[in-house]
């Protein structure tokens, strides 16, 4: 796949300031008596602007290299978009470029020269997804209790929606066009349970994230009612049989353990409803406090209660190789 360094040359802009060259064989004309029906014939056949310029497109591709040449002639090379992503230096780029490790939009790219438009081609690096796109960005929120997991509230509550409008907001001159911007959960916290819990626009990170089949693991620290014996834990291991089926811990701990009160950390993949507070409930110890703590690879770290940070590059790369993305 070869491609020429220098600029394509644009087409003619006419009145805008550059000189329209036509060849007169090129042109069709219609006698002076046309009528309105062969006027209407002549229209329905010319392209429109968009057809034209598909087919402009693709007429430029076929003359690189076929029609699945990603090569846009106005886009950025690729080693400074992979090295503005993060993924190495710009010299590092061009290695992985040159032994073959990247692809765009499903083609390998083998010429570190090759220009990309990172807002709509996608690119991996050795079958990883790279994010090039400045504006889809993915955020860890620790969500104060109160604060209700919805877009929008009728009863006027808090909104997590509010807190990714307001991270927006604060980060906006690192954004291209923040004003396109919207966060959305990606699942679902009780409006009483705190902890981690991801704002996001990158769709597809976020439906893998929240689908059942890929069945994410979810690290819970609950502090409960009464001393838990040492029987508890193995029964959530072995599985509690609730009204909508059998749920099963990965892992339990019990932290601390005390007439008044008990602290457990559960782990689980299951992403239903109140699942925590109901697994704990029915072998008798009542939540009365619930922190989601680590979410995959994710931990929250030490952020406070309604604090929240970017997840950074190599962050995003655990997600996705939990996820098969």
């Amino acid at each position: 796949m070869s491609h020429d360094t220098h600029p394509v040359a644009s087409l003619p802009l006419g009145d805008l300031g550059s000189e329209e060259f036509y060849d007169p064989d090129d042109l069709e004309e219609l006698d002076d008596d046309a009528d309105a029906e062969l006027l209407a014939a002549f229209d329905a056949e010319a392209l429109d602007e968009d057809e034209e310029a598909r087919l402009v497109a693709a007429r430029e591709r076929a003359g690189r290299g076929g029609e699945e040449d990603p090569h846009v002639a106005s886009g950025e090379r690729l080693q400074k978009v992979l090295a503005h992503a993060g993924v190495a230096s710009r010299r590092a780029c061009e290695d992985l470029i040159s032994a073959g490790r990247v692809s765009v939009d499903g083609v390998v790219v083998t010429e570190p020269g090759v220009r990309v438009d990172p807002t709509r081609q996608e690119i991996r690096v050795d079958g990883s997804r790279v994010l090039t796109n400045p504006d889809v960005i993915t955020v860890l929120l620790h969500k104060p209790a109160g604060v209700v997991t919805t877009m929008d509230d009728p009863q006027g509550r808090p909104t997590v929606a509010e807190l990714g409008a307001q991270f927006v907001s604060e980060h906006r001159e690192e954004l291209e066009h923040p004003e396109a911007v919207r966060l959305v959960h990606v699942g679902r916290l009780d409006t009483e349970t705190e902890g981690l819990l991801l704002l996001s626009n990158d769709g597809e990170l976020a439906h893998r994230l929240m689908h059942p089949s890929f069945e994410t693991s979810k690290t819970y620290v609950a502090i409960v009612e009464g001393q838990v014996e040492s029987w508890v834990p193995r029964r959530l291991r072995q599985g509690i049989e609730l009204e909508d089926g059998l749920v099963q811990a990965d892992r339990v701990v019990v932290k601390d353990s005390g007439p008044a009160g008990s602290i457990v950390e559960i782990t689980l993949h299951s992403g239903r409803n109140r699942i925590v507070r109901r697994m704990l409930d029915a072998v008798g110890h009542p939540v009365t406090r619930l922190a989601r703590t680590r979410l995959g690879p994710l931990g929250i770290g030490g952020l406070r209660p309604g604090q929240m940070r970017l997840l950074t590059g190599e962050e995003i790369a655990a997600l996705q190789q939990e996820v098969g993305l």
